[in-house]
């Protein structure tokens, strides 16, 4: 998320842009973009970059890099061609953790940070991500409202009593910062729980990359983007890796975006209740989208 991707769309990009404004001051962190130790940093040639987005579950005081991560998609971007594909994990999944044994992927985030949390996904998907970028959820509805909010296809209307008790009707939907949070978040009350989440937060995803290229052209609009996330933004990754990063992300064309997510089995760990993934079916979709970042079919 900047001149484009999302909670990376809008983030990212605008951050990148923000490196014309050396003015910018730092407050709380709310964004952070990480690169994952083994990442050789973004090579235009061959083509695909990948990055985990995760939206921290942190309360106020918790450090956002070691909790439980909530949203967890993997976004892979075709630096040439502007295709990109999101790879949805429903945070339940129980998978190997290394060092740790077996938990819910989402624990990886406590155990070792974006790090551990990357090489987690990797191992299910098949496909090591470049970078992490996480934010926390208040942030993130602030990003929206900041852009004026977005649009998503809805398949199905939904509610939720505790997040949006008035719901949200089937078809175009529009919404500010409060309701895409919701959107993204409320699992109980659709029919495929974690499953029906994990595509939410890709609407979303698709949402905001809408509405940044609508108008990233309007005075002002980027600028004040940027202002925003690079207040409120860390990362470690120098000024050119961030640039490049962020050129791969705004190339990305609204009709080649794709996306699934990974299913499973309900089971029973502990007395609590996990996602058993399909790890064939992750990992046929890290093969089918590995070299081209493209999924053309769940």
């Amino acid at each position: 998320m900047r001149r484009l991707l999302r909670m990376v769309t809008l983030g990212l990009v605008l951050a990148v842009s923000a490196l014309v404004m050396p003015d910018s001051t730092v407050a709380s962190t709310q964004v952070e973009l990480v690169k994952v130790a083994r990442a050789q940093g973004v090579d235009r040639e061959p083509a695909v970059v990948w990055i985990l987005a995760v939206g921290s579950d942190a309360r106020p005081g918790e450090s956002m890099l070691r909790t439980r991560g909530d949203a967890l998609q993997l976004v892979g971007i075709n630096t040439r061609t502007g295709a990109a594909t999101t790879i949805g994990i429903p945070r339940d999944s129980y998978v190997p953790i290394r060092g740790s044994g077996s938990d819910r992927v989402n624990a990886a985030l406590y155990y070792g940070g974006p790090q551990l949390l990357g090489e987690t996904v990797g191992d299910l998907v098949g496909v090591q991500p470049d970078y992490v970028f996480v934010t926390r959820f208040p942030f993130f509805e602030d990003m929206v409202d900041d852009i004026g909010g977005i649009d998503v296809r809805n398949p199905r209307a939904f509610s939720d009593v505790d997040l949006k008790a008035d719901g949200f009707k089937a078809g175009k939907v529009h919404l500010n910062g409060y309701g895409a949070m919701a959107f993204a978040r409320i699992r109980k009350t659709l029919p495929g729980g974690d499953f029906d989440r994990s595509a939410n937060q890709q609407r979303v995803l698709r949402g905001i990359h809408g509405t940044i290229r609508a108008k990233a052209g309007r005075p002002g609009f980027i600028e004040g983007g940027v202002q925003s996330v690079m207040e409120h933004m860390h990362t470690d990754l120098p000024p050119g890796e961030l640039f490049a990063l962020a050129q791969a992300v705004a190339q990305v064309e609204p009709g080649k975006i794709t996306g699934c997510v990974v299913q499973g089995a309900i089971g029973n760990v502990g007395g609590a209740s996990v996602v058993l993934p399909y790890v064939a079916q992750a990992r046929r979709y890290g093969d089918l989208a590995r070299e081209d970042a493209t999924i053309e079919r769940c």
